[in-house]
């Protein structure tokens, strides 16, 4: 079995340098200066079986691809290590890397190794060619070295050298760690040695709310526990995450048009939704087809909420029909082969019309959007853009006599009445991850101020529920989202999404224009 192969025809293309290769050093250096002398360990991940032993395709961890540059589906239990320098204090002072990074990748197998023929995950025989670690390096420009050498590289110096690993990122480097950290006689954060064997299925807790955050550091009274160091690399790698330099604003870019293209093919398939029994179901194949044309995939999983399902935030069952006289609120982002993703929503008329309320709820929505647009500013905070938001939403409501109060009391902290038909935030921050820079301290997220190279949405909505008995029967069953995606620029912010209608008029005439065509 091993004799008698010739060359690959055609030959592969050579390997060459990413785009992104030289943004991805500065990216290291920068977190790396912000843990002088520590080795710090990001791991890729492993493949994750979907069932029995099939995998889904493989994603890095967002923190490994933003450090590398390695996106789409490179590569799978990699570890990209950052060795602090024999001289931290001198590099320090000169401005030279304090760290060199070392990627720890799994090399293809030649056609003379069992692996070829018999490794059903990695065997070239079955997955196709994979990448030499000469490949890798000439891609990312670090120096990389064999995975089997990794638990050396981690145990070198280990009583000495303070190792930090994104520990929820590949449960089998975790354990590694613990084990070096463990003969070592390495403390933990609470000050017992560090005891192996933590649950790899324990709850992925990097995408809980910016507000859950850590809100700074914690004072160095006795009662207070010692920061994790893992959970400190986690947040820093968010952090680094929150401005966005010149290439990540393009892979943004890029992201939203292909995202555009995907709501124009879900207009133009309309008639066939309405023609089936899961029309919601045909909305989400004809967005998601084209992801994976125009781009990795999706961001993440596609909201297609016909009807009342549109007032169910995260409705992704996507099972229902589509309706004339019902309204579709598609929430959707095309994720390209760097990672990044969109994220947008906009809710159309299945008819073509809006009828007067359906219009009347729209057009509010929109009205909130343009005012926390009117807040994304520089210098302004994080926070300031959804109360912008909801101070129009609560003056719409008291407008309709919906509110049992009046505005300014539902607005105040002791009232907030008017969050029963809103109850999201209006912005997340938006990226590598669709909620990006989620392990950020609340100081430099919510509370932060506004930043030029910042991306996050702005997205309020109103949701009615069919049996919500404090609203008129008119209101009932109506859910509305409006969601771009924006950037801050040095004297505003700009709409990165604008290419998609977003007052009521212009939707009609847009949804007309594409189903004539």
């Amino acid at each position: 079995m091993a004799s008698a192969w010739g060359s690959v025809d055609p030959p592969d293309a050579p390997a060459t340098r990413l785009p992104v290769a030289d943004e991805a050093a500065r990216r290291r250096d920068h977190l790396a200066r912000e843990f002088p002398g520590d080795r710090l360990v990001l791991p890729a991940g492993q493949l994750r079986p979907r069932s029995n032993d099939t995998d889904y395709r493989f994603r890095p961890h967002s923190a490994f691809a933003h450090l590398t540059g390695l996106g789409a589906d490179h590569e799978p239990e990699a570890v990209l290590l950052l060795e602090p320098s024999p001289d931290t204090a001198t590099a320090l002072l000169s401005g030279q890397p304090t760290h060199e990074a070392v990627l720890y990748i799994r090399p293809a197998a030649t056609r003379d190794t069992p692996e070829f023929y018999s490794d059903s995950r990695y065997g070239e025989f079955w997955v196709g060619r994979r990448p030499t670690l000469a490949d890798v390096a000439l891609r990312t420009g670090i120096r990389t070295e064999h995975l089997s050498q990794l638990r050396d590289a981690l145990a070198k110096d280990a009583g000495q050298v303070q190792i930090r690993v994104i520990s929820e990122a590949d449960p089998v480097v975790t354990e590694m760690v613990a084990q070096v950290r463990l003969e070592a006689g390495v403390e933990t954060p609470s000050g017992r040695p560090e005891t192996p064997g933590g649950d790899p299925e324990a709850p992925d807790t990097s995408g809980q709310p910016a507000d859950a955050a850590t809100s700074g550091p914690q004072s160095d009274g006795a009662s207070q526990p010692k920061p994790d160091p893992d959970d400190e690399l986690a947040q820093a790698t968010a952090e680094a995450r929150l401005i966005k330099d010149s290439y990540e604003i393009d892979q943004m870019r890029r992201a939203v048009a292909a995202t555009v293209k995907g709501f124009e093919r879900v207009v133009r398939a309309l008639p066939q939704a309405l023609a089936e029994t899961r029309g919601e179901r045909v909305i989400e194949s004809h967005f998601e087809s084209g992801a994976r044309i125009d781009g990795n995939g999706i961001g993440y999983e596609t909201i297609a909420a016909a009807g009342h399902h549109a007032t169910t935030l995260h409705w992704i069952r996507n099972t229902g029909p589509v309706r004339h006289g019902d309204l579709l609120l598609l929430d959707a982002g095309i994720e390209v082969e760097s990672l990044y993703t969109a994220d947008v929503t906009r809710t159309i008329p299945i008819s073509g019309r809006y009828s007067a309320v359906q219009r009347r709820v729209w057009e509010a929505v929109v009205d909130a959007a343009d005012a926390a647009f009117a807040a994304a500013v520089p210098g302004n905070l994080f926070r300031s853009v959804h109360d912008a938001a909801m101070r129009v939403i609560a003056e719409r409501l008291e407008e309709w006599g919906l509110l049992p109060v009046t505005a300014a009391e539902a607005l105040s902290p002791d009232g907030q009445q008017h969050r029963r038909w809103m109850v999201h935030g209006t912005s997340h921050h938006l990226g590598l991850d669709v909620h990006d820079c989620a392990a950020a301290r609340a100081a430099l997220y919510l509370d932060g101020r506004l930043e030029p190279g910042m991306v996050f949405t702005i997205e309020p909505g109103l949701y009615f529920k069919p049996e919500d008995l404090a609203v008129p029967e008119e209101y009932r069953g109506i859910g509305c989202r409006c969601e771009d995606d924006v950037l801050i620029t040095a004297d505003g912010c700009e709409n990165l999404s604008a290419a998609l209608p977003r007052r009521a008029d212009a939707i009609e005439a847009w949804m007309a224009r594409l189903m004539s065509t």
